[in-house]
């Protein structure tokens, strides 16, 4: 299994409308993409100086898996969507 880890810091003019349209996207990739074991998504609850906005953990079966998301047209159309409405992403990926 793979775990897939990614998290947005949006930028400061992008309203919660905007936000909330993103992580829907995020959360219906779950039921586009094949190969994804588990998809969580949702908002940062703490709101430290250090959090960003959004976090996404996804689960794969394999890294096959993985790169098939990751060039997803779906998944581009989303990726892309959130790269415009953010300061900075970071994301990381681990065999779990």
């Amino acid at each position: 299994m793979l775990t897939h880890i990614v998290i947005w810091k949006y930028r400061d003019d992008v309203d919660q409308a905007t936000r909330e349209e993103h992580v829907a996207l995020l959360r219906n990739l779950a039921s586009i993409v094949p190969g994804i074991e588990s998809l969580d998504v949702g908002f940062d609850v703490l709101r430290l100086p250090r959090s960003y906005d959004t976090g996404l953990v996804a689960v794969f079966r394999d890294r096959a898996a993985l790169d098939a998301y990751t060039v997803h047209p779906e998944h581009q159309r989303v990726a892309e969507f959130g790269r415009s409405i953010s300061q900075q992403i970071a994301s990381v990926d681990f065999e779990s």
